[in-house]
């Protein structure tokens, strides 16, 4: 079944949305668990779509976690090997006009323009990275800077996402979401979705653009 959501931006998450780094992420939060005695199976469950900050105080709090997040970030600017684009996402941000276009992550931005990059996909203008905001997912803040960044109304805005964190952060905003991948948790229920973007397109409007997806 085809749906057609009408907007005037959209707003990716990067991780797990447009670009797949779970090979990555696992091998450097598996490294930071073992440094520090954390349960990797505990971290990776909460750890998905949020800052790495918050991740760190909440599984190592007896450590400096702004020096522990400076680390990691380094370290996984190091870590390309097994970055590889969700499949058709190059092609389908191409079409997104660039004054509706923004990428919201939780990682640094740094580490965000270089996997966008290793994956073909433009970098945009508007990029909302870990640092830029001091409440992350799965508050709105990351998602409303965006918008206001874009200068559009956060109910012209449909958000891409694939973590809880993110959605959430997204319906706080007051922004429409679509779920990417297998993500299937309560407040997922009755979101539009995708398996990737290799059926999915964007049509101009009189007002925005029609985002097609099926």
């Amino acid at each position: 079944m085809t749906s057609r959501l009408a907007a005037r931006a959209i707003l990716f998450d990067m991780d797990g949305t447009l670009v797949d780094s779970t090979e990555v992420v696992e091998r450097v939060w598996g490294r930071f668990a073992d440094a520090h005695g954390v349960d990797i199976d505990e971290l990776l469950a909460t750890s998905h779509g949020v800052k790495a900050i918050d991740t760190i105080r909440r599984h190592a709090p007896g450590i400096d976690a702004v020096v522990a997040s400076d680390e990691l970030a380094a370290y996984e600017l190091t870590q390309n090997e097994g970055i590889v684009e969700i499949p058709g996402a190059a092609a389908f941000t191409a079409l997104v006009p660039d004054a509706g276009f923004a990428v919201v992550t939780s990682a640094p931005t740094e580490l965000a323009a270089l996997r966008l990059a290793l994956c073909g996909i433009r970098v945009p203008t508007a990029l909302v990275g870990a640092e830029d905001v001091d409440r992350g997912k799965p508050a709105p803040d990351p998602y409303l800077m965006a918008a206001t960044e874009l200068g559009v109304d956060p109910a012209d805005c449909v958000i891409f996402e694939d973590a809880e964190a993110g959605v959430l952060a997204g319906l706080a905003a007051g922004m429409r979401v679509v779920v990417v991948g297998d993500l299937d948790v309560e407040v997922t229920r009755g979101l539009a979705r995708i398996n990737d973007y290799t059926e999915s397109t964007i049509e101009p409007a009189e007002q925005g653009f029609t985002i097609v997806f099926g």
